[in-house]
């Protein structure tokens, strides 16, 4: 480990402490006691606020309402940010505006050189949904639903939400407690408990047209609604054994509500187990064409007869 990133993480490693000593920095991070108090010593020039404590059991401690000093980031740090910033800029993601200050303020940390690294990368990689001739260009396509934003910061304060969905050309207000908001297939979906029929539904956020906060005095408890859907929890129907190619396609894309259970150590074998609700032709299709997806290396245990019927034609509609 590098002399500036191992400082980095003392100060990270102190400054979340009350009290420490050189003997558990020395253990914590291997290194000698000469070189545990050199690093002490440039920690406190850089300006944490360290109070010695003589005696026996003396050692430091760090000074209340003390402020970490500035990041330091490695090369690799910085190029991972950087990268990350790249890779979901076109991805209809929320606070999309703030991402020109987040990257100046990110530049404004870091050395020329570093900033020189960054200019090259970003003429070199390309990443999905984004233009070739001009990467940077933010096409109104990529923003997200407006709605997306309020919705985040309400469910920060409540999940108890009162949502108002455009159906085709009506307009209904459904009271939910919100389970998951997720991304699947370029569309975001709000997983919910729907406080009303008291079943689990998902709502398109691009048909939401209000978000509010459930006033309701008399509200299910969180216990009570994971009772509710505990319960109703339909008996998994499709069971599958998966080897390790099927595993490496099912990192690639697997719907939400589908798990699967590793079943050795190395990860090489696995067991998928869900529901398909076959009187759902959309979701039947989707669901035989995503085991297609997963390829031939799969053992069946237990399958419903209309996915298998689904299988064959699907096979049958592949095949020249």
């Amino acid at each position: 480990m590098k002399k500036v990133e191992r400082i980095n993480i003392i100060m990270r490693y102190i400054n979340n402490r009350a009290h420490f000593t050189i003997t558990e920095i020395m253990r914590e991070f291997n290194i000698s006691r000469s070189t545990a108090i050199r690093d002490i010593r440039e920690i406190e020039a850089m300006g944490m606020p360290l109070v010695a404590e003589v005696g026996r059991d003396g050692g430091y401690f760090v000074m209340n309402n003390s402020v970490l000093p500035t990041v330091r980031f490695t090369d690799n740090e910085v190029k991972a940010l950087f990268i990350a910033f790249m890779a979901t800029r076109n991805q209809q993601l929320p606070y999309l505006k703030s991402r020109q200050s987040l990257a100046e303020k990110l530049l404004g940390l870091i050395s020329e050189n570093q900033q020189d690294d960054l200019v090259h990368l970003n003429q070199i990689l390309l990443f999905e949904g984004t233009n070739p001739n001009n990467p940077d260009l933010l096409e109104l396509t990529d923003l997200p639903h407006p709605m997306l934003e309020k919705l985040i910061q309400l469910l920060l304060l409540d999940r108890y939400l009162e949502i108002t969905i455009k159906e085709e050309k009506i307009i209904k207000s459904y009271p939910i407690y919100l389970l998951n908001l997720y991304r699947e297939k370029s569309l975001w979906l709000i997983e919910a408990f729907d406080l009303k029929d008291e079943k689990k539904q998902v709502f398109p956020v691009d048909n939401l047209t209000n978000v509010t906060p459930y006033s309701m005095k008399k509200r299910l408890t969180k216990k009570k609604i994971l009772e509710k859907l505990s319960k109703k929890e339909e008996a998994m129907n499709l069971v599958l054994e998966l080897g390790p190619k099927a595993i490496a396609q099912f990192k690639k894309y697997h719907p939400l509500k589908v798990s699967i259970s590793y079943t050795n150590p190395y990860q090489t074998t696995a067991i998928l187990k869900t529901f398909i609700n076959v009187h759902h032709s959309e979701e039947l299709t989707e669901m035989t064409n995503w085991l297609l997806f997963l390829g031939t290396d799969i053992k069946v245990r237990e399958v419903p007869e209309e996915v298998i019927e689904g299988l064959q034609e699907n096979l049958f509609l592949y095949c020249p």
